[in-house]
């Protein structure tokens, strides 16, 4: 392999990474605030990716912007699912089986929709940019996977702005260092819960859309990219949002380097492998390493 193609890869890798980081920190967001494993999460990439499809098909609206109206309509629906369902599941330290039954239904409830509403046929979402590369030199740029990249780094900064610089971000960040003590300084668990399952919603929601920009989808998408949002947040550790880039880059790198030896359709086999290996090496993720070494310093 030439210098050229090995750097190519790298920078197919980095574009991945910014979408993997979007598509999974909505899990870690539901997951820190609540000790819940959302298993729904695939069912919203889903939806998400056909509430952008029919923006552009039937309206002619630009898939970016689908992406950008995502956030606000599924964080509403994300509110709607907490305040009939999720609110009802008795509080623990831990998830429970209520709760990743309760979502696993979920999940397959809102597939079935998919299936109702769209069928089983394949859809995708091509526009004058979904084949147009950017050459500079003898690097490729992917105009499509550029502009996603782009839009999942913007998502993922606005997040990380939030959670620093609001009343709602200081009481995520209290309930998920120390649920106890966020409750004896006051913080409102109820409300902060109910809007955390609004944004890991969201996120799910406009990360469907971006993968959609990328990859052709069915009812069934959500899963593969379930699989990899688990995988990731495992990687990362999974109350940490640098975590999460850490392993998002990870799953990446694994992911667009095995083509040089695997077939693509290994690719689930390859996360599914990484995941075993994180909860047996290191359970607690990238960043329960760090942070070992940290005191151990």
């Amino acid at each position: 392999m030439s210098a050229v193609d090995l750097l190519n890869l790298v920078i197919a890798a980095l574009l991945l990474a910014g979408v993997y980081a979007a598509m999974s920190v909505g899990m870690t967001i539901v997951y820190g605030v609540m000790k819940i494993v959302n298993l729904a999460h695939a069912g919203f990439l889903m939806l998400g990716a056909y509430f952008v499809y029919e923006l552009y098909a039937r309206f002619s609206i630009d898939p970016l912007v689908g992406v950008v109206l995502a956030f606000p309509v599924f964080f509403f629906i994300g509110l709607a699912v907490h305040w009939i369902l999720i609110r009802r599941i008795p509080s623990s330290d831990q998830p429970t089986l209520t709760s990743l039954l309760l979502l696993f239904g979920l999940w397959l409830v809102l597939q079935n929709l998919g299936y109702l509403i769209w069928g089983n046929a394949d859809r995708a979402i091509l526009t004058p940019r979904t084949l147009y590369v950017l050459q500079i030199g003898p690097i490729s740029f992917p105009a499509v996977r550029l502009i996603v990249f782009g839009a999942a780094v913007a998502s993922i900064g606005g997040l990380e702005l939030v959670l620093h610089k609001t009343w709602f971000g200081g009481a995520v960040r209290a309930l998920m260092q120390n649920s106890d003590a966020g409750r004896i300084v006051g913080v409102n668990v109820e409300k902060t819960a109910r809007i955390a399952f609004g944004v890991g919603i969201a996120f799910a929601g406009a990360a469907g859309g971006l993968l959609a920009m990328l990859y052709s989808f069915s009812p069934d998408f959500g899963g593969s990219f379930l699989l990899r949002a688990f995988v990731i947040i495992v990687l990362g550790g999974l109350e940490s949002f640098a975590g999460v880039a850490i392993g998002a880059l990870i799953l990446a790198l694994a992911e667009t380097f095995s083509i040089l030896v695997l077939p693509a359709s290994y690719q689930p086999a390859i996360a599914f492998s990484l995941l075993v290996l994180a909860l047996v090496v290191l359970p607690e993720g990238v960043a329960g390493l760090w942070n070992k070494r940290h005191r151990l310093a």
